[in-house]
């Protein structure tokens, strides 16, 4: 490992609570996909696959930022297990309905008591935050834990896959439930590196982190970026299956994260001068045009190599949202600034993956993939829209005052020069 990620382990607690997060955070990528493989395989319908997984991503839109924000309140180790406890009961529920063909208004009920499910990767980087707030080693954080998001989703929808085609269909789901009750207990143990609470009386109670018009800009934007994530998970598998290898697909989604998850590791180690919001919507505006090629492809190394290099501008632009989340939010609201991002991606997941499973239904695969294509070039319109907004981070937010004038200093400083 190279020493600037290194050296972020020299705090006793963190190789723990960053293993404990790896280990909770594998259902993100293996719940969704395995819930789309798991319906496709017992009844064919992918429309009904999509829109479960599409009621999961919207159930924890709603469901997240409250648990996040009782995090903020009350502490970790209080809220999480749970909250897991209620995602774990209603993803036995829907196994088991699946398993049992039972009615349909069954099955969308389970998958939204799964949205119940904490944001793990909030979890840690509030951890991360708490630990190296105001020092360069905050960015290779997010960094490593950006790296860490990509190797959930190399290696998850493999597993999650792999389980429900080759053994059984709730193999993959069921799986993913184990890992999340692992995860979650292992990290709440951790009471050492936990970040203090702030009780409402604390900070005054001052509303949601979401009143701040820059975390506005930025999950307005995610939106659009999770419909890239739920359309392309869904229309791979569709198009692998067309093909007459569905199991491939899994190998094809790694490859998407593992683009992802090398640039994430490079962009760790740079010290990179300019404005981040810059770098943002550079990084939106990559991700929009990556998706183009894809309408070209024809076959399934083509596909592969194409989602290779759309991945590579995923993790950098999620490493620059969260430093952008830092100025823009109370610190007391940290926790829940960084989870109505993943709100944002998991509404847009909720779109692109029951949009998808549409158009799949009705002109197949291949047409599918105009859906994250039209989802790319919205973030990239929105994320221009809302430029201006993250331009000057709010006086006090994130960092401390004095922080944030220095950066304008800085910014002087550059510009006289």
């Amino acid at each position: 490992m190279p020493s600037p990620y290194r050296a972020l382990f020299d705090v006793p607690g963190t190789k723990a609570f960053s293993a404990a997060g790896l280990l909770g955070r594998m259902p993100l990528s293996m719940m969704g996909i395995g819930v789309v493989t798991m319906i496709s395989q017992l009844t064919g319908r992918y429309g009904l696959a999509g829109a479960l997984s599409a009621t999961i991503a919207l159930s924890a839109a709603v469901l997240g930022p409250q648990v996040s924000r009782l995090v903020d309140r009350h502490g970790q180790s209080r809220v999480l297990r749970p909250a897991t406890l209620v995602a774990l009961v209603a993803a036995t529920g829907l196994l088991l309905a699946a398993h049992l063909r039972g009615p349909d208004w069954v099955l969308f009920a389970c998958a939204a008591g799964i949205g119940a499910v904490p944001s793990l990767g909030a979890m840690i980087r509030a951890r991360w935050a708490a630990l190296y707030r105001g020092t360069p080693k905050l960015h290779t954080a997010y960094s490593f834990e950006s790296v860490m998001d990509e190797i959930c989703f190399v290696f998850g929808p493999i597993i999650s896959i792999g389980l429900c085609t080759v053994w059984f269909p709730e193999a993959g789901p069921l799986l993913a439930a184990v890992f999340l009750a692992a995860g979650v207990c292992w990290l709440t143990a951790l009471r050492a590196t936990e970040p203090a609470p702030h009780p409402r009386e604390r900070h005054g109670g001052g509303g949601s982190a979401l009143r701040s018009p820059g975390l506005q800009v930025l999950v307005a934007t995610f939106v659009a970026t999770g419909a890239i994530f739920g359309s392309v998970d869904v229309v791979t598998v569709a198009f692998a299956d067309e093909r007459g290898h569905k199991g491939a697909a899994s190998v094809v989604l790694a490859l998407y994260a593992a683009g992802s998850c090398a640039a994430g590791a490079v962009f760790g180690l740079l010290r990179l001068a300019g404005a981040a919001e810059r770098r943002w919507l550079l990084g939106v505006a990559a991700m929009a045009v990556s998706m183009i090629p894809l309408l070209l492809v024809g076959n399934l190394p083509l596909l592969a190599v194409a989602l290779f290099v759309a991945g590579l501008s995923i993790a950098p632009t999620m490493i620059t949202t969260m430093s952008l989340i830092e100025e823009h939010v109370p610190r007391a609201q940290l926790t829940e600034g960084m989870t109505w991002v993943s709100t944002g991606l998991a509404v847009g997941v909720a779109l692109g993956s029951s949009l998808a499973g549409s158009v799949i239904d009705a002109a197949g695969a291949r047409a599918g993939y105009g859906v994250p294509v039209l989802s790319g070039a919205v973030a990239a319109v929105v994320g221009f829209l809302g430029y201006r907004r993250l331009r000057r981070p709010a006086a006090g937010r994130g960092g401390t005052v004095e922080q944030h004038s220095e950066r304008e200093d800085e910014r002087r400083e550059q510009h006289m020069a």
